[in-house]
């Protein structure tokens, strides 16, 4: 008997942001389409807009995000665009007042075009997104509930003061998360700041910066160990293994790496001193190029400020002599972290 498959669907709001229909919704009503930290849809994911006065899907791809203020630009794919759509015009919402009236609109439990009114009930909320940033939000007691995520709150003129993104759940009578009056908002002031980063496309934001940074440090070449700075290791120890001034115990050689073809190794045993025991009798490497090497985080920096087929000269320490090794940098498989 061939197992039923599961179809996931989830829904959320979202508004016209200009006269290109670009639409404004929050990330994480996406997000389970897309592929891991992209943009790009899953396989067999589609995202679909419903424009008021219309009964019709209509096709849409997220053109870029922001995690860290839980941001998603998307456009409708095909020219079967509705016509006399009006982009919200936006306000200042640095200006916001406690107590000013606000107008929430978005489509709750799937009912469309929900229009509901409060109050700014406080300013400045920080509350951590998706990316892990704190988030200075707007907080309103205009009923929010699942569904309204990505829709627009408007001040009394029509203006967007912010982005519906997260509540304070009570539960319903059905066991679903409800509205119980805490509602918040991403500024409209901090789209303004994204918008531009978003119309260019892909994932944008600090927490964007973050997954590059680490996909590149993957990427780049290295020599292929770890290690732990001596200064690390309590003086006691340094004194009762004669151990240098300055330099990195190697701790793991990647096999095949670089310093593992250079000779480099890891301890040899290990010692108890006071109590605790240190790895020994292996290399630490006390300079690079010459330049010496006090902590971890300057073996990395060194080795990372190379390029593919670069030939570093390393001063090697063992068991009281140096040597020199040369070796030449080259992307490690599963490196351990160290360089």
């Amino acid at each position: 008997m061939n197992p039923t498959p599961q179809v996931r669907q989830s829904s959320g709001s979202g508004f016209v942001i200009d006269d290109e229909l670009h639409i404004i919704t929050n990330y994480h009503v996406v997000r389970g389409a897309l592929q891991s930290d992209t943009v790009e849809p899953r396989t067999g994911a589609t995202i679909t807009v419903r424009f008021p006065g219309r009964d019709d899907d209509l096709p849409a791809r997220v053109v870029g995000a922001n995690p860290d203020y839980d941001l998603a630009l998307l456009e409708v794919v095909g020219d079967d665009r509705p016509a006399g759509v009006m982009p919200i015009p936006m306000a200042d919402s640095d200006a916001v007042q406690v107590g000013q009236k606000v107008i929430a609109i978005g489509n709750p439990f799937g009912l469309q075009s929900t229009v509901t009114q409060g109050i700014v009930s406080a300013i400045g909320r920080e509350l951590p997104s998706i990316g892990r940033v704190d988030v200075p939000m707007i907080q309103t007691d205009a009923a929010i509930n699942p569904g309204n995520s990505g829709g627009p709150l408007l001040d009394s003129s029509g203006r967007l003061l912010g982005i519906n993104t997260m509540i304070v759940p009570g539960m319903s009578a059905s066991g679903s998360a409800a509205n119980i009056g805490i509602g918040f908002a991403v500024p409209s002031s901090l789209l303004g700041e994204v918008l531009g980063g978003l119309r260019a496309g892909g994932l944008v934001g600090s927490y964007a910066d973050s997954l590059r940074a680490e996909s590149d440090i993957v990427s780049r070449p290295r020599i292929g160990i770890s290690g732990l700075s001596v200064t690390d290791y309590p003086e006691e120890a340094r004194t009762a293994l004669d151990l240098p001034e300055h330099g990195v115990v190697v701790f793991e050689v990647s096999a095949g790496g670089p310093a593992d073809e250079a000779g480099i190794i890891g301890p040899a045993y290990e010692a108890s001193i006071g109590g605790e025991s240190y790895p020994a009798g292996g290399d630490i490497i006390v300079s690079v190029d010459g330049a010496d090497v006090e902590t971890i985080a300057d073996q990395q920096r060194r080795v990372l400020d190379g390029e593919e087929g670069d030939v570093q000269s390393l001063e090697v320490w063992r068991n009281g002599s140096t040597r020199t090794v040369e070796l030449t940098l080259r992307v490690v498989d599963e490196a351990p972290a160290g360089g």
